[in-house]
């Protein structure tokens, strides 16, 4: 129970005041802030955008005039359900001693309430201790009535990311596990603190731990070896980074290698057994938290490597492994830095979700070696998302929204949850997943590769290319059922060295594709799983009606954005847009209690928001995105931008999740994955998000919510809009994932357009990932054979020749790509000098 105290509270009742044409949901929205000393210590309110509730955003701290103090993250690490509340915790990058994080609860009027002993820190872990009937969740330990306890860093340091029911005295002890490996078990009566282990397993980065049959299974998920320093395809782990070495508890043998990174791991109450060194995250079985005793479930862990995610299940003490797809590459890089916690969890009406790379999936609770049907794609997303849980009815995900370690827009980190249903989820980006059962890499003879998740997706397609100088045959082979029976699908004989695909027919059901070579080769498969129903741009028209088209001739409210740091308000810098530039006019706070627009900004390090990076540029063939080292071409959307919004002009890239950058390049979003923060995005590895045509002059995630501006000067106060008192400023807000439904990507361009080209000189890269029907026009000036090559895998560098066609001088080529057709890139070469056009139209 929290500490009575008899200091006078103070309380501030900020009511929402816009324009006197406020809307029936303006009228409502109101904040209730309880604080003492300084600190806030309860909040309510009832304004909802978009499923997220503003007055629940968390930040670094709980000082009620919002002074940033330390801390450069703020992602919500956990949520559990205790006593009708809804608990949560977040965290901070890096404090294994503490931080001014704190411990949330929220009650089913969504009042707020934080817990004024919070010791905050880097904590992730929670678990319900059936026996004491207790949940632990980070450092707390919360009994039956609410009580809440803490176990001080001074006696268990470390950033807490998974607990477990302890194997030798689970009605008394739990595991406690970090992220730099310790192990710890704590006395759930007294919460005394006895440390086990120190680091006994390779890589780092700990993240799930559960008990299951007998052992307690533990993961992490990268390297401290490949901080900038090492990538997949290098050799040089021992090294003076394992110079800690002699503390693992494992058999050295065979630990190091260009795969090995991150480890799954099993614990005996005694000893350790390395299970695979791949990267892991979360490993848990149907019962989740609420952890059982005696627990003979099949046990459930993700990870991933550059191929593929991957699912271990361990079943009746045996392990199994499965393969899935990834509709983003956010997570991979080897550090492990980027994957914060992707869960399997319950949802409600007997159904579990898995979400991991960007994807949610249906997950049955019975899945299992001997019955692995069940698995089917909701659809990706762009939040990132460290727990999530089922509500009073609802789906809450938690977030790690705005952070400032690679955001110099943003003063100060903050997190929020979101609330909704199924369906919404399941309405956000496509089930598109992208993924490979090898790569370039040696397979033997008549041996079975692991199976690989073509179930719930509309169109699927596998690429195959022999890298030998020998012809090889692969059978292909389905799992109709989930039932482990194996059935021939076809026969493909690949030639010396050649390339090949096979799309399958859209009627075929099957759970689970494996493939078996009938000679030993060096082989690729790299399979590509789309969506058919992309959606269209009428779905958002009224989400979005307030936004200036491109075209658009009236006078259009434009800003530029920053969170602040001296307090919790948005600055905006109002401004319009002339001959090519952005004019400043006038400088406002947008406020975090009240949603209201004052005059001048406090925040003196807001300055930052009126500075653009210029990386695109634009020519009669297409979108050229200049990169470092190499540049590529990109669609054209709709829309003349150069001519109304050139390059510079809006802003172009900027984080909006944690680690996760979000590309505003003519017209369209793209999502940038990193490899490190404050490096240059993996351009190579983006994917276009929706094709807007609209006049975005900025995006910012604030307050939980995402903030656009380019809004028509005429356009009225809504749910989503606010409007300054004179009408002069205004702003959009909602969701990150609202930004899906400006409809699917579309565009046309190419690498050439009455081109000079070279002999067998390989074009710019084109972009094709993501885009819907696809058309490709051909014309050269001279006779000519023009080869389209395309690239399957982000990490194969050569392309692969998919079709070669012979042209006339003159003579115009339409080419249609096959139904369920994908790449992610495409090259083309001529055999002749010549000027050619190659254009690609997505529609």
């Amino acid at each position: 129970m929290f500490k009575k105290h008899t200091a006078i509270l103070i309380c501030f009742f900020a009511l929402f005041v816009v324009s006197c044409s406020k809307t029936k949901h303006e009228e409502a929205s109101k904040t209730a802030v309880t604080t003492k000393n300084g600190e806030i210590t309860s909040i309510h309110g009832n304004r909802k955008i978009s499923g997220i509730y503003p007055h629940l955003t968390t930040y670094a701290h709980g000082r009620i005039d919002g002074t940033y103090g330390f801390g450069n993250e703020c992602g919500i690490g956990a949520l559990a359900v205790w006593n009708k509340k809804l608990y949560m915790i977040n965290y901070a990058a890096h404090q294994p001693k503490g931080s001014e994080h704190k411990l949330y609860m929220v009650d089913e009027d969504m009042n707020m309430q934080i817990f004024e002993e919070s010791i905050g820190g880097t904590p992730a872990a929670r678990m319900v201790h059936q026996e004491s009937n207790q949940l632990f969740i980070g450092p707390y330990a919360i009994d039956s009535v609410g009580k809440v306890r803490v176990i001080p860093y001074t006696d268990m340091k470390g950033r807490l990311t998974a607990i477990g029911r302890h194997l030798k005295d689970p009605e008394n002890m739990i595991y406690y596990y970090d992220m730099e490996g310790m192990l710890y078990e704590v006395n759930v009566h007294t919460l005394k603190v006895n440390k086990l282990f120190h680091d006994p397993l390779p890589g780092w980065h700990g993240k799930g731990g559960y008990t299951s049959q007998g052992r307690f299974v533990v993961s992490n998920n990268g390297e401290h070896a490949s901080e900038g320093k090492v990538t997949h395809d290098t050799d040089d782990w021992e090294s003076e980074h394992y110079k800690w070495m002699d503390n693992w508890k494992i058999d050295k043998e065979g630990v190091f290698g260009t795969e090995n990174l991150g480890i799954l791991a099993e614990f005996d109450g005694d000893n350790f057994k390395v299970v695979e060194r791949r990267q892991y995250t979360d490993v848990t079985t149907k019962h989740g938290i609420y952890a059982v005793p005696n627990d003979e479930s099949p046990l459930w862990s993700m990870g991933w490597d550059k191929k593929s995610v991957r699912l271990k299940v361990l079943d009746q003490g045996k392990w199994y492994t499965y393969l899935l797809p990834k509709a983003t590459y956010n997570n991979d890089p080897p550090h492990g830095w980027f994957t914060e916690w992707p869960r399997i969890r319950t949802i409600g009406n007997g159904k579990m979700m898995m979400d991991m790379h960007g994807m949610f999936f249906d997950f049955p609770e019975t899945f299992s070696a001997s019955n692995t049907s069940g698995i089917k794609p909701m659809g990706s997303h762009l939040r990132y998302i460290p727990d999530f849980l089922n509500w009073k009815g609802q789906i809450v995900l938690a977030t790690d929204e705005t952070s400032i370690q690679g955001n110099p827009l943003s003063g100060q980190p903050q997190s929020n949850l979101w609330f909704g249903s199924y369906e919404q989820l399941s309405n956000w980006g496509p089930a598109s997943g992208y993924g490979a059962i090898w790569l370039k890499e040696d397979v033997s003879a008549n041996t079975p590769s692991d199976q690989f998740l073509i179930s719930g997706f509309d169109n699927r397609m596998v690429h195959f290319k022999n890298h030998t100088d020998k012809p090889v045959k692969i059978t292909m082979e389905i799992d109709i059922n989930g039932d482990n029976q194996w059935t021939k699908l076809k026969d493909l004989h690949l030639e010396a060295g050649n390339y090949n695909y096979y799309i399958f027919d859209t009627s075929l059901k099957a759970e689970w594709l494996r493939l078996i070579p009938e000679t030993a080769s060096r082989v690729t498969a790299s399979i590509h799983l789309t969506d058919s129903n992309l959606k269209d741009a009428s779905e958002g028209k009224e989400l979005f009606s307030a936004l200036a088209d491109i075209d658009y001739s009236g006078k259009v409210n434009h800003a530029k954005l920053y969170t602040n740091k001296t307090n919790f308000n948005l600055s905006v810098y109002n401004g319009t847009i002339e001959n090519g530039k952005f004019h400043k006019t006038n400088e406002l706070e947008f406020t975090k209690f009240d949603f209201n627009f004052i005059e001048n900004i406090t925040d003196s390090t807001a300055t930052k928001a009126l500075k653009t990076k210029n990386i695109w540029s634009e020519d009669d063939a297409s979108i050229i995105l200049n990169a470092k080292n190499y540049r590529l071409r990109l669609p054209k959307g709709n829309g003349n931008y150069s001519k109304k919004m050139p390059s510079g002009t809006a802003r172009v890239v900027r984080e909006v999740e944690s680690e996760r950058e979000l590309a505003n390049i003519a017209g369209t979003f793209y999502e940038l994955p990193l490899f490190k923060v404050g490096q240059e995005p993996l351009y190579k590895m983006m994917r276009p998000v929706s094709t807007h045509g609209k006049q975005i002059s900025d995006f910012n995630t604030w307050n939980g919510l995402l903030v656009l501006s380019g809004i028509q000067k005429e356009a009225k106060a809504s749910e989503h809009v606010y409007v300054s008192k004179d009408g002069e400023a205004s702003l959009w807000f909602g969701g990150i994932d609202d930004i899906w439904s400006f409809g699917k990507p579309i565009g046309e361009g190419g690498p050439w357009k009455d081109t000079q080209v070279k002999a067998n000189e390989l074009s710019d890269m084109y972009l094709m990932t993501g885009y819907d029907k696809k058309t490709l026009t051909l014309k050269a000036d001279k006779a000519t054979k023009i080869t389209l090559l395309i690239h399957v895998n982000h990490y194969l560098d050569e392309p692969m020749a998919y079709k070669t066609f012979d042209l006339k001088a003159g003579e115009t080529m339409e080419y249609q790509f096959p139904e369920g057709f994908s790449a992610h890139w495409i090259q083309l070469k001529a055999n002749t000098n010549c000027t050619a056009t190659a254009w690609f139209v997505y529609k």
